[in-house]
């Protein structure tokens, strides 16, 4: 049986854009983008996770709204749970500590990157949430 696990990521959208993250080289899924968030602790809700993520991982701070979705992905490192939100950048701008890159884009551009599998059934729903 493969290892679960459970992540957050945040739809950071600032001035009609969305805040794309590259992952690092090293690790799981190489140069993949993403939505930045990452594990739910023990005992974190998980806008508590996200919320500590975005913090920990980009040095700044977002209000976590609106569910985007949840998408179950088969790695071969094991199943990952991805519950996406909305959120709203509220205060630093995001630096680069784990991630390789990152790219505000509108939504009609987010296919233009190599998304991680389990990113992908996120994007459509925002192109239809952002542009009606």
């Amino acid at each position: 049986m493969k290892k679960e696990i459970s992540v957050v990521g945040a739809v950071i959208v600032n001035d009609g854009k969305i805040l794309c993250a590259q992952r690092s080289p090293e690790g799981s899924l190489p140069n993949m983008w993403e939505f930045p968030g990452g594990k739910i602790e023990s005992g974190e809700t998980p806008r508590e996770a996200l919320q500590r993520e975005i913090t920990e991982e980009l040095e700044c701070t977002v209000d976590v709204g609106k569910k985007v979705t949840t998408t179950i992905y088969e790695y071969d490192f094991g199943v990952v749970t991805l519950t996406t939100f909305f959120c709203e950048l509220t205060s630093g701008t995001p630096r680069l500590t784990e991630h390789a890159d990152v790219v505000w884009l509108r939504p009609g551009d987010l296919g233009t990157l190599n998304w991680a599998p389990a990113d992908i059934p996120a994007i459509e729903i925002i192109r239809g949430a952002l542009t009606s």
